[in-house]
């Protein structure tokens, strides 16, 4: 299994969780956990998925997202699991 941790944060509008995750399913990446809130009109979701089967590499996987973002207004990261450990180690 290659889990990553995507983040979705910024101002809360129709269709922002349909989109990431439509993009998700086109790229074979498979949702293991996802939690989303909104606080004052602003959206932050963050999930784990698995990329073990994706169809698109993950520099590539990347900029699509950073497209998508700016297309819907928000902004979207992700991390490989291993390095999200790592940063948030105390």
């Amino acid at each position: 299994m290659e889990k990553i941790i995507i983040t979705v944060v910024g101002k809360d509008t129709v269709g922002i969780i349909a989109k990431v995750c439509t993009y998700l399913a086109d790229a074979n990446i498979n949702i293991l956990d996802i939690s989303q809130t909104i606080v004052s009109g602003y959206f932050n979701m963050m999930m784990v998925a698995d990329r073990s089967k994706a169809n698109v590499d993950f520099d590539k996987f990347q900029e699509e997202l950073d497209k998508l973002g700016e297309e819907i207004g928000v902004e979207i990261k992700c991390q490989r699991e291993e390095i999200f450990e790592m940063m948030h180690r105390i």
